[in-house]
């Protein structure tokens, strides 16, 4: 039997009698399989965003996405990282955290504006000051008797005892004043401020139970931890040899002043002019720390100036306040009728 064709597609009629057979409706809806409904999709969408109407919707589509991504994921991110919050820095002056300190020194700096309060200064000392041993020529003897600050005796016996500062001590800070108030006249240095520095770094050369003497000369000699990088400290490895802290493989801070060895060989002054540049020598000591803090053409009666001079001296800002309150402490106190 010919075969007949229905919309195109061929028929052959069935060769058993009662039995028909399927033929397909040429005009129904055959459903691509699933890997090519993601093709066909894909390329419709391709097509849709080549048009005008699609440039404008794609970009918008795409950024809603990834605003909602980024709020999904910020859902579970911040909580956990607000738990788990740790400070950002730690002062260098507390005591560290970790088992190995760091090998070079920290740097403390301060970030924020320094304090503008008053410099704190007490009374001027007063005496016969002796002009004569001003350092301005060849060593000079000191006077018969002791010390060329001994000259202040009677005000740093009064002063001394008002603001609790031995007179051996009392007398080498006064006697710094005033011969810088010859030497550098602008640097406006007070005693309050060099006593300050000196109950802050030994107590008024008494530390690791060492005694201050008359003659201003603290025993034994007050010789700080080496400076090796644990503890906080710096790390200084040696440069005297140990002739000035008795350690050759670290440097140490040495005297009632508490000078690194280096600083001293730049600064040591002598002003008991006993030809002696002796750190352990409170006189020596106290006017060596003038001069440091006068470096520069600091004017110390400037607050700027002055919180800058004490930053130099020890770069860490707990320390520059224990010494600003201290100095203000004995300004107020030396005061006092």
């Amino acid at each position: 039997m010919a075969a007949t064709k229905v919309d195109g597609v061929a028929v052959v009629p069935a060769t058993t009698p009662g039995r028909r057979r399927r033929v397909p409706f040429a005009h129904a809806v055959r459903l691509p399989p699933p890997r090519q409904a993601a093709v066909t999709a894909a390329r419709a969408t391709r097509d849709w965003s080549r048009r005008p109407s699609g440039r404008l919707t794609v970009p918008g589509v795409f950024l809603l996405a990834l605003v909602a991504a980024t709020a999904a994921a910020g859902a579970l991110l911040v909580p956990a990282t607000i738990r788990g919050s740790k400070p950002v820095a730690v002062d260098a002056s507390a005591a560290p955290t970790v088992a190995v300190p760091p090998a070079l020194p920290l740097d403390p700096r301060p970030t924020g504006p320094l304090p503008s309060g008053a410099v704190p200064t007490g009374p001027p000392p007063t005496g016969a000051f002796p002009t004569s041993v001003v350092p301005t020529g060849p060593t000079i003897a000191p006077p018969v008797g002791g010390r060329p600050s001994d000259a202040l005796a009677g005000w740093a016996q009064q002063v001394g005892a008002k603001v609790g500062i031995p007179p051996a001590a009392m007398q080498a800070y006064g006697y710094a004043e005033l011969m810088l108030a010859q030497t550098n006249r602008s640097c406006a240095l007070s005693w309050t401020t060099l006593a300050a520095i000196g109950q802050v770094e030994s107590g008024h050369g008494s530390a690791n139970g060492a005694r201050l003497g008359a003659d201003g000369k603290a025993l034994p000699h007050i010789i700080g931890l080496p400076l090796d990088g644990k503890g906080g400290r710096m790390r200084i490895i040696d440069t005297d040899r140990g002739a000035l802290d008795n350690d050759s493989t670290y440097d140490r801070a040495i005297g009632p002043m508490q000078f690194i060895p280096t600083t001293w060989q730049e600064i040591g002054a002598d002003a008991d002019r006993d030809g002696i540049k002796d750190p352990h020598d409170l006189d020596d000591a106290a006017l060596a720390a003038g001069n440091y803090l006068c470096k520069g053409g600091r004017n110390l009666s400037i607050p700027g100036d002055w919180w800058n001079a004490i930053l130099s001296y020890n770069d860490v800002r707990r320390y520059a306040q224990d010494v600003y309150n201290t100095a203000d402490r004995y300004g107020r106190a030396s005061r006092q009728m």
